[in-house]
Parts: structure tokens; C-alpha cells; sequence
């Protein structure tokens, strides 16, 4: 199958953000588009509405006058669905309500010729569901564009149950054709971007509600530490509260209120007192005319070591000796630790610093701090560090003096298992690779939706490939020790990749210790 043909009508029936949207994405690409809505006079308000967006395209040298002639030509209102009838593709872009939607799939599927595409830009609905009472359900798929629509590359094309392959291979090639970043998933509460990024918000709600640290800082943490372009708290504040909220609850709902999927009553508080987001005023933070920006919590000066003690290896931490030696900073080599133990960074006053491992920093009987994972150690511009009760504040001090000598702002938070970034991580790889182990995408679709839909630095699988299955198993075990609801119980594709992981390391060493320090699980680790 190709893409449908240029010359061929696109109905867009909706005619909201998305739906005006998606009208312009198809207009742009040459197609005559239709415009529908059960509503009088929409219609000729959302084609105006298109016309003037073309204009500002045309006055910003996007596109030239006579594209945007033409363009303007071949849009036009329909004052009736039976003037959909010559369609080769209907989208759908109406209130996110089931009946509502079958109700006009059914009308459509009357009037439209056999050759028609039916597809729906739902977000939250079963696509499977809404082609339940159509005669034909193998011609519909789900078109999941993202908003705004004209802008965001990515498109979701969800095949449901009954969804033949042809029709889902023309519409994933037709979005090609239009210029989008197009992945195949399957019918699954969430598609793939909003099932694989509950954890994003979820982890960072659950930190607020444990009071490791306040909403600015866990936001400046994953967006200078994690690479995230936007903090949870702010871009749920941009989503709104309700929208996210409702997402949330929808596939919490739909799989059967799996606990990994729990909505947060601290979220449900801000949504029942009208705290919505930007569009209120106020969320998380507040928009009020002269507000002031969020602050995160940020350590003041202090005094960097003269030199630390590396002991083994630091594994995706390895970048940090060789950047505190830039710093001027002697770094001590040393190899005689246990095994048994990671890789550290010792203080001269003798505390040690660990990367994160899911444990927190009070269960040992060491001095120790933990520092958070980072997108990339070098030009992570924050480091979080959670320090056991039983460092002293002086120790602390040197701690922050040492990573603000690497050019680092840092925030001191409580001692929670996983910190901020790592958990998050761990939990997004866990939740991508589960998802692609069930079919709902392909790796590459998967880590292509997460960095288009929702702009995450890396993909989670790419991301995963790099940390290893058996430490973020361990992470995760580590954390259900401490949180036993089954909230982060690994999923079976990540306990059976890290026992390849483990299985090859042991091959390759028999001696080996098989530990967090060397990426792999020890013999009944967990349990």
C-alpha cells in the first residue's frame, strides 16, 4: 500500500485545537481538505481560523505566497457529513467520549466509499472499542497526533483489534508523507507515550509526597541533572492538572488499577481546589502577573577537597574523576576495596561518595552520601546528593564544595531510596521494555515516541541499554525492599534480560562477583 494520493479529499471532522490542527498538517501536505462540525457555523470559523495560521506562516517565510493560495483554495467547511462522501481518509477529533464517537463512525460508514480510511485522534479511548459497531472495523485505526498538531513530528498509529494490515500501513505511510515521525503500536491503554511516561510524573509526585524535596527542586534536578527538557511539575503545569490527572486515572482504570499505575492524592488535591496550571493561574507554581519564578533548592558556596580517593569504577559515573582532576583536584587511585561494593569516592574525612543504588543512604553502617544518576556527568549542570544521618554537616559541606568545583549547582535532598533521576530512570525502562516485550511497539518506535511525543533526552530503551539490565533490576529490587506494594516489581523482560546480562558476564569470568559494582545480580538478590 502507498500513501493515500495528494489529489485525494482528507475530511477532518472536529474542529477544535487538534482538529484545525490536523486540517493544516493534511492542507500543507497538498490534499483537499474538508472541515465538519456538528456544531453551526464552526466550521467556517475553524477554516478562517486555518486561513490566518497560513497567513502568519506566509508572513514568517515559512511558506510562499502561492502555496498558501492554494492551500487556502482547497480547504473548504461542510455544512453536512453527507459532503464527506468523496473522502479517502476522515479523521476525527470530537469530545473524548466513546458513544459519541461510535455514533459517528457509524454515520460515516454510510456515507463514505469503501476505500475510505476511518481514523480517530483519541488519546485516551479504546480504538478497538470505536470501531466495535462498525460493519467494516478492519479500515479503522487510530491517528494519534500530538499538539500541536502542525508542529510535533510524531504520530501514534494504533491498530486495533480488528485493524487490517493494509489499512494501518497506508496510514502510517500517508503521516510519512505529510512530513510526521510516524510509529506503529498497538491498541493499549495509553498507546506508547502515554502508558511509558506515568513514571515520569509518578515518581515525582511520590517524592513530594515523601517530602524529599519541593516541587522546584525535583523539576531542576531531572531537567539539569536528568536532561529532561521540562520538570514534571512544571510541564503538568503546562498539560494542566485535570488533563494529566484524568490521563492518569484513564489508564490507571484500564489496567484494571494496576498499582504501578496509581493516580497521587496530592495531584487530586490541586485538581479539587482549582489549581489547574497555567491556565488558572496557578498549579504547582503560580502565573500571576509578577510572580516570581520558581527557586530550587541550591547549596551555597563552599570549600572543595584538596583531593579524594577513587576505589574501583564508577561505571556511567566514570566521567567524574577525570573531570575533578580538571578541577585541580588530586584524585588518589586505590584498588583494594571489597567487591561486594561499587565503586566509590571517598573524602579525606573518610565519607564515601556512592552513586545511587536504590538503597538508602541510613540502611548502611557506612558514612556515606549518595549522588544522583545523570544524563551525562560532564554537562549535567546539577548534581543532587542524599547524605545518611550519620555524615556530619561539615562532610556534607565538602561534598557540595567538590561538585560545585566541576562547575555543578547542587541540591541536598532527603535521604529516599533511588533519589530522583535514577528512580525515575530505572522505572522508565522497566515500563518500556515490558511494553515492548508485550508487542505494544517496537524498541525503535518506542524510543523514537518517547523523545518526539514527549522530548525525553534519550529513549528509555536506549537509555537502559547503557545502565545495564541487571542494575536497573537491582535498583528496582532495592526499592520494592523498601516500598513492598508491588509498585516497582520488575517486569519479566527485565528480569530475563538481566539474567542474560549475568549468565554472559559469568561465561566470560566464572570468578566474577556477580554484584551491583559489576552491573550484574547476585545469586538471590532480592528476595
Amino acid at each position: 500500500m502507498t500513501a493515500i494520493e495528494r489529489s485525494r479529499v482528507v475530511a477532518v471532522v472536529g474542529t477544535g485545537t487538534m482538529g484545525q490542527g490536523i486540517a493544516q498538517v493534511a492542507l500543507v501536505a497538498g490534499h483537499p481538505v474538508r472541515l465538519y462540525d456538528a456544531v453551526p457555523g464552526r466550521a467556517e470559523q475553524a477554516a478562517g481560523a486555518v486561513a490566518a495560521r497560513l497567513d502568519r506562516l506566509t508572513e514568517k517565510g515559512r511558506l510562499d505566497p502561492e502555496a498558501r493560495d492554494s492551500a487556502k483554495a482547497r480547504l473548504l467547511p461542510a455544512a453536512d457529513l453527507s459532503e464527506l462522501a468523496d473522502a479517502a481518509l476522515v479523521v476525527e477529533a470530537v469530545l473524548e467520549q466513546l458513544t459519541v464517537k461510535q455514533e459517528l463512525f457509524a454515520k460515516l460508514e454510510e456515507i463514505v466509499g469503501d476505500d475510505c480510511l476511518l481514523a480517530t485522534n483519541t488519546s485516551s479511548l479504546s480504538v478497538t472499542a470505536v470501531a466495535g459497531a462498525l460493519r467494516r472495523p478492519g479500515r479503522f485505526v487510530g491517528l494519534h497526533f500530538f499538539n500541536p498538531a502542525p508542529l510535533l513530528k510524531l504520530v501514534e498509529v494504533v491498530s486495533g483489534h480488528a485493524t487490517e494490515e493494509t489499512t494501518a500501513t497506508r496510514a502510517w505511510e500517508t503521516a510519512a508523507a505529510w512530513g510526521k515521525t510516524p510509529v506503529r503500536c498497538a491498541d493499549t491503554p495509553g498507546f506508547v507515550v502515554n502508558r511509558l511516561a506515568r513514571p515520569y510524573y509518578a515518581e515525582a509526585l511520590r517524592l513530594y509526597e515523601e517530602r524529599a524535596a519541593d516541587p522546584a527542586t525535583i523539576d531542576a534536578v531531572l531537567r539539569e541533572c536528568g536532561g529532561f527538557r521540562m520538570g514534571p511539575f512544571e510541564l503538568t503545569d503546562l498539560i494542566g492538572q485535570d488533563v494529566n490527572e484524568a490521563v492518569t486515572r484513564s489508564v490507571w482504570d484500564s489496567f484494571f488499577q494496576d498499582v504501578r499505575f496509581t493516580p497521587s492524592l496530592a495531584q487530586r488535591r490541586l485538581v479539587e481546589s482549582g489549581r489547574l496550571g497555567r491556565k488558572s493561574g496557578r498549579g504547582w507554581f503560580s502565573y500571576e502577573d509578577g510572580a516570581p519564578a520558581p527557586v530550587p533548592r541550591t547549596e551555597p558556596p563552599a570549600e572543595a577537597p584538596s583531593s579524594v580517593i577513587l576505589q574501583g569504577e564508577l561505571f556511567v559515573a566514570a566521567a567524574l574523576p577525570e573531570l575533578i582532576e580538571e578541577a585541580g583536584i588530586e584524585v588518589i587511585v586505590k584498588d583494594d576495596a571489597d567487591p561486594e561494593y561499587p565503586g566509590w569516592l571517598e573524602l579525606p574525612c573518610g565519607t564515601r561518595l556512592f552513586l545511587t543504588d536504590g538503597e538508602p543512604a541510613d540502611g548502611s553502617y557506612l558514612r556515606l552520601i549518595h549522588f544522583d544518576l545523570a544524563l551525562d556527568y560532564r554537562t549535567a549542570t546539577r548534581m543532587a546528593l542524599a547524605p545518611s544521618p550519620t555524615v556530619s554537616e561539615e562532610s556534607v559541606r565538602t561534598a557540595v564544595g567538590l561538585f560545585q568545583a566541576l562547575g555543578k549547582q547542587v541540591s541536598v535532598i532527603a535521604d529516599v531510596p533511588g533519589m530522583i533521576v535514577a528512580r525515575t530512570v530505572a522505572m522508565l525502562v522497566d515500563f518500556a521494555l515490558d511494553a515492548e516485550a508485550r508487542g505494544v511497539a517496537s524498541a525503535e518506535d518506542i524510543d523514537t515516541a518517547m523523545r518526539l511525543g514527549v522530548n525525553y533526552p534519550r529513549g528509555p530503551l536506549d537509555w537502559g541499554a547503557e545502565l545495564g539490565a541487571a542494575r536497573t533490576l537491582y535498583l528496582l529490587e532495592r526499592l520494592h525492599q523498601e516500598y513492598p506494594t508491588g509498585r516497582y516489581g520488575a517486569s519479566q523482560a527485565l528480569r530475563r534480560l538481566a539474567a542474560a546480562e549475568t549468565a554472559t558476564a559469568a561465561e566470560a569470568d566464572p570468578a566474577a562477583e556477580t554484584t551491583w559494582a559489576t552491573g550484574t545480580v547476585s545469586e538471590g538478590a532480592g528476595s
